[in-house]
């Protein structure tokens, strides 16, 4: 075909009107994130989880020291099949941020990390104990106390005696 008669051709389409034929148009998939959760659902239903209800929080404890803490989590278990499921929002922490409310958590493999945190808090408090130093001296004792707690004592029998 030659470029005129595709141009002429072009121009005569129409869009729309009388006689024109149908044209689909594409509908994109809706895409959510509530199909993965359907499917997880039914996955678990299948393995008759029950919910466990009470539980403030969990934290699961990684190898570099790091925790993955649930703060309010919903939990669901099947003990048949050793499996566990946790929904909710999730943070990664330190373990120094979580220290004081899950040492009862903490099992061998958790205990190095621990270790490690100690001894980098005891450098610190080393250090600054040594840049400290000069300041917390204490004096070398002058005089014998003994004697001074004598000398008071005959101090008030003199009061005593000229009252």
């Amino acid at each position: 075909m030659n470029a005129d008669k595709l141009a002429k051709l072009q121009s005569q389409v129409r869009i729309g009107g009388k006689g024109t034929p149908r044209r689909k148009v594409k509908k994109a998939p809706a895409k959510s994130g509530s199909g993965d959760d359907r499917k997880l659902s039914a996955a678990l239903q299948k393995l008759n989880v029950q919910p466990i209800p009470g539980v403030d929080q969990v934290n699961m404890f990684k190898d570099d020291g790091k925790v993955i803490h649930f703060a309010n989590p919903r939990v669901q278990a099947a003990a048949n099949a050793n499996t566990f499921a946790i929904h909710g929002r999730s943070t990664e922490k330190e373990l120094a941020e979580l220290i004081p409310g899950i040492l009862n958590q903490l099992g061998p493999e958790s205990m190095a990390a621990l270790k490690q945190l100690a001894e980098s808090f005891q450098q610190a408090q080393g250090g600054a104990a040594a840049a400290n130093d000069d300041d917390d001296e204490i004096p070398d004792l002058v005089e014998n106390f003994d004697n001074a707690t004598v000398e008071d004592k005959e101090e008030e029998k003199k009061e005593e005696t000229t009252a």
